[in-house]
């Protein structure tokens, strides 16, 4: 049988569970957090290292939240049990995400906007526009998911945006939608589609607050997200 070489075997400094007791979650690497999820790993291996392994494996977080219990069990080191858990571990993120959409948050900024999308945003593998319908308080009524274009094109009609909005009574939309290169930026077509929008907006008496646009952190990149309010696109 192979040897187990269990977490608690390794120095009190190294632990993940007692790293994260210290110093909270942000200061574990996705690798340690997943081994937290698995406790054990394999000979030659330990949880960490199988962590890593997986994140090799996978590449992203994005890509691991969508493998399957069957993908998972390819990799060496992860059982029945341990796919269970970790498929198990991105479905209450997921859950999580809904529960935040039905108490109505208040999403006048877009640090409250990217919170309340993010987690879904993270495991779409194409662009995908969302609206946000807002009452006059500027909480939410429901997230609309209007249309799915390719890896980095989005396709988009004002009456498709605006139907939703006049059927649940809004008053106020935010648009948002994912790159899913993890760049943000906005694009020349993004910009010009926003402007339409706007427009749309003002005809109708219903205001569009803001569109982020959801992409990744990286090393040159301190925010995860682009307002296009914040970049200066929107105006009266």
């Amino acid at each position: 049988m192979p040897q187990v070489l269990r977490i608690k075997d390794q120095p009190a400094s190294e632990r993940p569970r007692e790293r994260l007791a210290a110093h909270g979650a942000d200061a574990l690497s996705n690798a340690e957090l997943i081994a937290i999820l698995l406790r054990t790993g394999l000979k030659g291996m330990n949880a960490v290292e199988v962590g890593k392994h997986l994140m090799a494996r996978f590449g992203s977080l994005q890509a691991l939240a969508l493998a399957s219990v069957d993908d998972l069990r390819q990799v060496k080191g992860i059982g029945r049990d341990k796919a269970v858990t970790l498929v198990a571990a991105f479905a209450l993120a997921h859950k999580m995400a809904r529960e935040l959409q039905e108490e109505s948050p208040l999403l006048d900024n877009p640090e409250n906007i990217v919170r309340l999308l993010r987690a879904k945003n993270l495991v779409k593998d194409v662009e995908t526009l969302q609206v946000l319908l807002l009452n006059t308080r500027r909480r939410l009524i429901r997230v609309e998911e209007i249309t799915n274009g390719t890896v980095d094109t989005l396709l988009v009609h004002a009456r498709e945006v605006f139907r939703s909005a006049i059927s649940a009574n809004a008053s106020a939309i935010v648009l948002a939608h994912n790159h899913p290169s993890g760049d943000p930026t906005p694009s020349e077509a993004d910009i010009k589609v926003t402007r339409d929008l706007i427009r749309a907006g003002q005809l109708l008496k219903i205001d569009v607050l803001d569109h982020v646009i959801l992409g990744r952190k990286s090393e040159t990149r301190q925010k995860d997200y682009a307002s296009l309010r914040e970049l200066g696109y929107f105006f009266q």
